[in-house]
């Protein structure tokens, strides 16, 4: 590349998008020689860019944090992907992020060009997003970046930890991933003195602090982070369950219940199955509620639920005649 300028642009892209290059592996994505690159990381340091430079033949560069934001540089596909981004934050479950995704989406959206802010609305205009009507448990953001850096730098965390049943606990662990499900956050990490893999709610999460020690990745036993999460929520034991009979295909009753957890098995072909789990009884009665809606259902046990149900029923017919 012989444009000194375009070249420039295009190394601060690349060092924005990972932690660390190799010198070699950096000149030869531009094409340049060391000696034209070493120019170049100069020439950034000059407009205010903050580049790191590690000497010898394992040596490379990598952006650091300097005193002040420096102005990223995005391609059209990762600026209308933060632009989607941001508006989806805007009603996320991370503590506080809400008004700091509307300040950091006015000013994205002020610079893009019509043909991107055209995409963005385009995506926003034709999808809609489930309100949750209640507040479920929040995240902090502080722990979720820290989390998230833990994660991709391979280095080690420490936290407190409430179980469900109120026990408190330290643990060092060498994180994986995070996964989002629904309102909630989940941490899929090796537990180093439990010497097993664990998933760690994050609203259950205290003063999670980065450890240091650097880690080799294992294996995960599951096809992806979700999975595990998903497996993992699945074996536990709820304090409330039914097994319940719905008159109707198991596909469409699964499709009904898609953000609880349950497991849903055909019976025939018009009738199957379902065994839902619940952390309250009233988030249990709200759930039944919801399959009866669109399908008759046989529910005998357990009797707590159904007083709970038969209130539900009785407010839903004054409800009716009001």
């Amino acid at each position: 590349m012989n444009d000194p300028t375009a070249r420039v642009l295009q190394l601060l892209s690349l060092l924005q998008t990972y932690r660390f290059w190799p010198g070699a592996e950096l000149a030869g994505r531009l094409d340049v020689s060391p000696r034209t690159l070493r120019r170049d990381v100069e020439r950034l340091r000059e407009l205010g860019y903050p580049v790191d430079a590690t000497p010898g033949v394992a040596g490379g560069y990598r952006l650091a944090a300097g005193a002040h934001m420096p102005p990223l540089l995005l391609d059209d596909d990762e600026a209308v992907a933060i632009a989607v981004g941001l508006r989806a934050a805007a009603g996320a479950s991370v503590d506080g992020i809400e008004d700091t995704s509307v300040r950091a989406l006015a000013k994205l959206e002020q610079v893009l060009p019509d043909r991107l802010r055209r995409r963005v609305t385009a995506v926003h205009a034709n999808v809609v997003p489930l309100r949750w009507s209640g507040r479920g448990p929040t995240v902090d953001a502080e722990a979720l970046a820290i989390l998230s850096q833990a994660c991709r730098d391979h280095e080690e965390a420490r936290f407190e930890y409430q179980a469900r049943d109120g026990e408190e606990t330290r643990r060092l662990v060498e994180p994986h991933q995070l996964v989002s499900a629904g309102r909630r956050w989940y941490l899929v990490a090796w537990d180093v003195r439990r010497h097993d893999w664990r998933t760690f709610r994050l609203d259950r999460l205290r003063a999670p602090q980065l450890a240091g020690g650097r880690f080799t990745p294992r294996p995960l036993p599951a096809d992806d982070a979700a999975a595990f999460v998903a497996q993992s929520i699945s074996s536990r034991p709820m304090p409330y369950e039914v097994t319940l009979v719905a008159h109707g295909p198991a596909d469409a009753v699964r499709d009904v219940l898609r953000w609880a957890d349950a497991e849903v098995e055909p019976v025939d072909g018009r009738t199957c199955r379902a065994r839902i789990g619940a952390e309250t009884l009233e988030s249990l009665a709200s759930v039944v509620a919801v399959v009866a809606v669109s399908f008759d259902v046989d529910v005998r046990e357990p009797p707590d639920l159904m007083a709970r149900l038969a209130t539900v029923v009785t407010r839903l017919g004054r409800a009716a005649t009001a």
